[in-house]
């Protein structure tokens, strides 16, 4: 099997659940716990904490507040802080925060504005400043969009959009960068939501980063935990594989992406142009490469390529359960209801190797002909 929906799920990293493993079998105790277990565990939720966080931010201007998710994440900092007047992000985002946004405007709390998408993906970052003034209280870009991989200069948008307007809060949803991509958080960001499942960690856990300076409104209430910000007892096993798997992603992070690049260009150009064009651009995240067989069913090719061992998407799969057919982001960004059709997501691991993206692209030319006789 070749899996190439990375940008879905990872598979759990071997050499990061090897050293959480204790966590879940002996260490199980509760880190709230008043006795000895408990207070060691609470060291070990702190040396995770600091651990995450260091990798893209400093913790003299940043804290890191766990949660169950990237999609959590994204709906505690809009619901936040996106609270009066107006919120502006852009027709690129996961459906994490357009869900959000949108439910804004039907409570009636805030205006709703989207900023157009280039050709790639990214947000036209001219036209969202347009869209900012003295009433936006939240401005929210995502960092790399999840389905055609496009990468936003956050930092230079954040610090554009706080030049216009210093009191608006600067959201990013950066699950398909962290890990992923070398970046440092701008003093201008305020708000950034992470990932586990993405990086070798497990689905149930997530984080958002955020300026200390920030009072960020309870979002789970009960217990206490995460400075009363998100209650619930920690899932310390998930947050250690988290730890761990980051550390692994980061110590080779810029290797990484050098070898996936050339993955990705060895794909594509093996790829049949007759029948393939390509969606993302080449400067765009080294881990995404959308493409579409214009003319032919997307979903369709998903499933051929799936019967004949290759996994890949067609877009994100946080939204396979809408109702619409064609994915909203392709069509914000310009490309008609045919090329929509026919989209297909292929996203990379570090352990993705050039042997497998040679083999996915044959797999994808004989399913693409196959399916074409069919239809003649």
């Amino acid at each position: 099997m070749i899996y190439l929906d990375n940008a879905a799920t990872t598979k759990p990293d071997e050499r990061a659940f090897a050293r959480a493993r204790e966590f879940l079998t002996d260490k199980w105790f509760n880190p709230s716990g008043l006795y000895q277990e408990g207070f060691a565990l609470q060291g070990e939720l702190k040396k995770a904490r600091s651990a995450l966080l260091s990798h893209v931010a400093d913790e003299e201007n940043f804290e890191l507040v766990f949660t169950s998710c990237g999609t959590e994440s994204d709906n505690h900092a809009i619901f936040s802080f996106g609270r009066r007047g107006n919120v502006v992000t852009t027709s690129g985002e996961h459906s994490a925060v357009a869900a959000c946004v949108a439910e804004l405007k039907t409570r009636g709390v805030a205006e709703a504005r989207f900023a157009p998408l280039n050709k790639d993906g990214g947000v036209n970052a001219e036209a969202l400043l347009e869209l900012v003034d003295e009433k936006t209280s939240l401005v929210s870009v995502i960092h790399v969009n999840n389905e055609t991989g496009a990468i936003n200069d956050v930092n230079a948008i954040a610090k554009a959009v706080k030049a216009k307007n210093p009191s608006a809060i600067f959201h990013s949803d950066g699950v398909q960068a962290y890990g992923k991509i070398p970046f440092r958080l701008g003093k201008e960001i305020d708000l950034y939501s992470m990932s586990a499942h993405k990086i070798g960690g497990l689905k149930g856990t997530g984080a958002l980063i955020k300026r200390r300076s920030l009072t960020l409104r309870p979002f789970v209430f009960g217990g206490g935990q995460e400075g009363g910000r998100r209650s619930g007892t920690e899932n310390l096993f998930g947050i250690k594989m988290f730890e761990y798997a980051a550390e692994e992603k980061f110590r080779t992070i810029r290797e990484d992406c050098e070898r996936l690049k050339a993955c990705r260009e060895i794909l594509w150009n093996l790829l049949d142009k007759n029948i393939f064009i390509r969606l993302s651009s080449t400067e765009s995240s080294p881990y995404i490469l959308n493409v579409s067989a214009a003319g032919l069913r997307g979903e369709i090719l998903l499933h051929m390529a799936d019967d004949k061992g290759l996994i890949v998407g067609t877009g994100s799969a946080c939204s396979s359960n809408a109702k619409n057919r064609y994915s909203r982001v392709i069509l914000a960004c310009g490309f008609d209801e045919k090329t929509a059709d026919g989209v297909l997501r292929l996203s990379f691991s570090e352990k993705t190797t050039e042997q497998e993206a040679s083999r996915a692209a044959e797999i994808l030319n004989e399913s693409a002909r196959e399916l074409k006789s069919r239809m003649n």
